[in-house]
């Protein structure tokens, strides 16, 4: 998306991590510093390290990578008396279909990430960092670079950090484009130099991560939100969401709306007024269908099912997950059973091949769902479609094979009128 696109924000926004896009030149450090930038990291110097998780803790920030996990807790974790050094890993593997926010990030603000690191360095001890890069963002690799290099060449990286002391050294690294690698100890692997499969746990990396030396690991966005925590205090990041869901968050809102975008609301933002109002509802008056609320792994909500606050755990009661924040929203024109092939098709390509379940399942799950689509499906075959998929939850190394699985579960199960339609089309051919 051109940059033009986020200069006028909307005022159903609530603007903390996106709030210099539309500022021009964000993405230098001469227009950080002037926008409050680094003003949180010298904050943080000033703190004890139990302190900075403290405060993270009290902001309810929960991981923005999908798996939403408490940030704070995951911090203290980290063992700052190992005799190892620690290191820190950022994941901007951003390779979830339907999510792009983490680009926006790196592109439009890249030093307010750099603090962020600079600032979870202090809390673990940690002195060295590394951006891994999803492979197709190559050109982000080139704007993480520049910053990084005007970061070290005005004194905010390297031996001495703002003139306080502390040292940290911090670098890219690309990933060559799987999608296996966004998981976390996949990733590691893959920095490492090794094929990016999924590592058995325990340990964590926290304890044993890259080089099996202690690792803290987030998500763009959550080292992107640091800075305003310790700035402003974690209380009043924690204020803007709901309970146990603090802050606020990128969604990235696509499919058959008239303004798709990535919009930054408060977790809790009512789902339907995302659609209807922050992304200017369906074109051509159509109906909802569907709506995908975070990224394709996301089990699959119901038009009826969509009028509920986006926050992790209200997802979570209604049997879906917030995820990445990728949401994809289908009018009553989509084809749940085209839209399970097209799913398929990028799990069944992206599967790492480590693990039986995953690797044979998602094959047939789309050797299944295509038959159906041309024309050849069974009645059975919808259920075989279901089965096989909850066999293959919870079986593997890692979350792909249930990414792939519950997708198609919710679709199954929820869109099976779809499914019907193809039946009564080849009777009739027949």
């Amino acid at each position: 998306m051109a940059k033009q696109l986020y200069n006028q924000p909307s005022p159903l926004e609530t603007r903390v991590v996106s709030k210099n896009f539309a500022v021009e030149g964000s993405e230098t450090l001469d227009v950080y510093l002037a926008n409050d930038g680094y003003k949180a990291f010298r904050k943080a110097k000033e703190m004890t390290p139990e302190a900075i998780v403290e405060e993270v803790k009290a902001s309810a920030l929960r991981g923005r990578g999908g798996a939403g996990f408490p940030t704070g807790l995951k911090w203290s974790f980290v063992p700052r008396n190992s005799p190892k050094p620690r290191v820190i890993v950022v994941n901007a593997d951003e390779s979830e279909p339907g999510t792009c926010k983490d680009r926006l990030l790196m592109e439009y603000d890249p030093h307010q990430m750099i603090e962020g690191i600079l600032i979870a360095g202090l809390a673990v001890d940690a002195h060295v960092g590394y951006i891994y890069i999803r492979g197709e963002y190559r050109y982000l690799i080139e704007v993480m670079d520049r910053a990084i290099d005007e970061a070290y060449a005005k004194g905010y990286l390297g031996k001495n950090v703002a003139g306080t002391g502390f040292q940290f050294d911090l670098y890219t690294h690309s990933g060559a484009g799987a999608y296996e690698c966004g998981e976390e100890t996949a990733l590691l692997d893959s920095i490492e130099g090794k094929r990016g499969i999924p590592r058995m746990k325990p340990p964590f990396p926290a304890v044993a991560g890259a080089w099996a030396l202690p690792t803290l690991l987030n998500n763009v966005e959550t080292f992107s939100a640091i800075p305003a925590i310790i700035r402003d205090g974690g209380a009043a990041f924690a204020a803007l969401g709901t309970p146990k869901n603090g802050g606020t968050r990128l969604v990235c809102i696509s499919g058959h709306v008239n303004k798709p975008g990535v919009y930054e609301l408060p977790l809790g933002y009512p789902m339907m007024k995302a659609i209807n109002e922050v992304a200017g509802g369906i074109p051509g008056g159509k109906k909802l269908k569907a709506v995908v609320p975070g990224g394709s792994s996301c089990p699959i909500l119901k038009a009826d099912e969509c009028d509920i606050p986006m926050d992790y755990d209200t997802l979570a009661k209604v049997g879906s997950m917030l995820g990445s924040g990728g949401m994809v929203v289908l009018d009553e024109s989509t084809d749940m059973v085209r839209f399970a092939l097209r799913i398929m098709k990028f799990y069944a390509h992206e599967s790492c091949g480590w693990c039986i379940p995953c690797r044979e399942g998602t094959t047939w799950l789309k050797k299944i769902l295509q038959r159906f689509y041309e024309g050849q499906g069974r009645r059975e075959d919808i259920s075989l479609l279901g089965e096989l998929s909850k066999n293959m939850l919870g079986r593997t190394f890692c979350a792909l094979g249930d990414a792939a699985a519950l997708p198609t579960i919710s679709i199954v199960e929820k869109f099976t009128e779809d499914f019907e339609v193809y039946l009564a089309r080849q009777e009739v051919l027949v």
